[in-house]
């Protein structure tokens, strides 16, 4: 092994990463430019501890995330401690401790990164950068329509066009099964007909005809938003689930008006990764990809155990997926472009990478460069 040989250096475990050019300073910008936007509708940023007592950091609706978080024991106090794998829960653990005695709704954002115990088949990361904003203390469509149009605001904001958002009601199926009076053993075989879209195991499981027709009659309802809708408006649904299903009507409909042109998709049998939610969620894509960009919902803040809960609802900004949907071209300006050129084309949206010399092929230089596109004559000519 020669002095120079030492790439072994170099390897990290497993969902690890570093973060090189230009994609360390792309997610920056990004980062402060969601936060700039969640400022801009009156939601202050708050900055909790990489790691904190387990107790504190697990407790209320931090108990779903426990099998993903590695733990340590403080040597200071000799308790064990939490290397925090969602900041949701630290931001909503704030809000009723340190920020118990501030007016409601209470708004606040953040931005950091996360580590967790393991991956995903589609998210192998272990470490990734969340970004997001949570309006705690009130419980109204209202609330949960502007965490969708903030979300959808930010994103937009970043550079990611196309989105589309889909809405769920995880506690749905459970409302429906409780005014229904099916007990726990037919509600899990029940639930696993719904994650796998089996109508023929919803029948299985819960056994009588007229039952059956009221889940199915569920999952049918995924699907477009305002036809999902309709559907569920006519499904005789107990009194506990007629209330959700309204409760999200409204929600569409001030999301909506606000903005009329954005796709919106429903599947209200949904609640696989929505655990500790607790009514009207959603999770946001890229028309043109399947990666989630940000998920979000209504959820207790606080802890349930100690008799300590607001409702809340908030929403988290995956910057990885973010970042891939939202490439930022870069543009290659030859060395005679004039400087106060460079900013026509950022104003456009282009990174510029002027060049510092001459080059005898502009396309092969500014694709050594590694550039998306180049200036030629006057044109941003794609490489």
């Amino acid at each position: 092994m020669t002095a120079n040989d030492n790439d072994h250096r170099g390897l990290l475990p497993a969902g690890l990463a570093d973060l090189l050019p230009p994609d360390a300073a792309r997610e920056a910008r990004a980062i402060d430019v969601a936060i700039e936007r969640f400022a801009a509708f009156g939601y202050e940023r708050v900055k909790p501890p990489l790691v904190e007592f387990e107790e504190s950091l697990l407790g209320g609706p931090g108990a779903a995330l426990a099998p993903q978080t590695f733990r340590l024991m403080d040597p200071v106090s000799q308790r064990m401690m939490g290397v925090r794998p969602d900041m949701t829960v630290q931001v909503a653990r704030i809000a009723v401790t340190r920020l118990k005695h501030e007016p409601r709704p209470l708004r606040l954002s953040y931005g950091g990164n996360v580590i967790r115990v393991r991956g995903s088949a589609l998210k192998p990361e272990r470490q990734f950068a969340q970004v997001g904003a949570e309006l705690i203390g009130v419980d109204t469509a209202e609330a949960d329509a502007e965490a969708i149009l903030l979300t959808v605001d930010a994103l937009t904001a970043i550079g990611v066009r196309a989105l589309t958002v889909d809405l769920n009601l995880p506690t749905l199926v459970a409302a429906v099964a409780a005014g229904l009076g099916i007990e726990d053993e037919p509600l899990r075989r029940l639930r696993r007909a719904l994650d796998r879209k089996d109508e023929s195991a919803i029948a299985t499981a819960l056994g009588t005809a007229k039952t059956t027709e009221l889940f199915v009659g569920l999952l049918r309802s995924a699907g477009a938003v305002e036809k999902g809708l309709e559907r569920l408006s006519k499904l005789k649904l107990p009194k506990a689930g007629a209330t959700e299903a309204e409760r999200l009507a409204a929600v569409v409909k001030l999301v909506r008006s606000a903005d009329p042109a954005l796709a919106m998709t429903l599947d209200p049998v949904e609640y696989r990764g929505l655990e500790y939610q607790t009514g009207v969620s959603f999770t946001v894509f890229g028309q043109k990809g399947r990666e989630e960009l940000a998920r979000g919902g209504r959820y207790s803040a606080g802890y349930p155990e100690d008799g300590v809960s607001e409702p809340a609802t908030g929403f988290t900004l995956y910057m990885n997926a973010v970042l891939a949907a939202s490439d930022r071209p870069r543009l290659y300006l030859p060395a005679s472009t004039p400087w106060r050129d460079a900013a026509t084309w950022q104003a456009k949206g282009y990174a510029v990478v002027r060049a510092v010399g001459s080059a005898a092929d502009i396309a092969k230089e500014a694709k050594r460069l590694r550039c998306s596109h180049a200036l030629i004559g006057k044109d941003a000519v794609p490489l």
